[in-house]
């Protein structure tokens, strides 16, 4: 049974830095693209960022460019998503999912509609 397990979330001061970690189980990443979301509470579900199956496409949300760095190790079946320099806007639950390309390793999206697969979330919290 394909499943994504993120963690690594958790409470930092504004300023400091976390690592999510997207642990598939199940199934190999190898023909995944993978995306990170956030959902903040009456917000909409934002695309963080995303890495295409080979690792040689990603994708950034301009309100976290320059911030976020989103890799990938196949050989232990992780996405990881480092983030720094957080903010209090960046407070939210932060989702991993996975879409499944056969031929191309190059592409990836910021769009939840694109994605069948997704983990329970893990909650990050930026507050003094």
């Amino acid at each position: 049974q394909l499943q994504l397990v993120e963690s690594g979330g958790g409470l930092v001061q504004p300023g400091g830095s976390l690592r999510l970690s997207c642990a598939a189980s199940g199934f190999t990443l190898d023909y995944y693209a993978i995306g990170w979301f956030r959902q903040a509470p009456g917000k909409e579900r934002e695309g963080v960022s995303c890495i295409s199956r080979s690792g040689g496409s990603t994708n950034y949300a301009d309100s976290v460019k320059g911030r976020f760095t989103i890799s990938r190790d196949n050989a232990k079946n992780t996405v990881y998503l480092q983030m720094t320099s957080l903010k209090p806007e960046d407070t939210a639950v932060y989702y991993c999912a996975a879409k499944q390309y056969y031929i191309d390793r190059y592409y990836c999206g910021r769009q939840g509609y694109e994605y069948g697969s997704w983990g329970q979330g893990t909650q990050v919290t930026v507050s003094s």
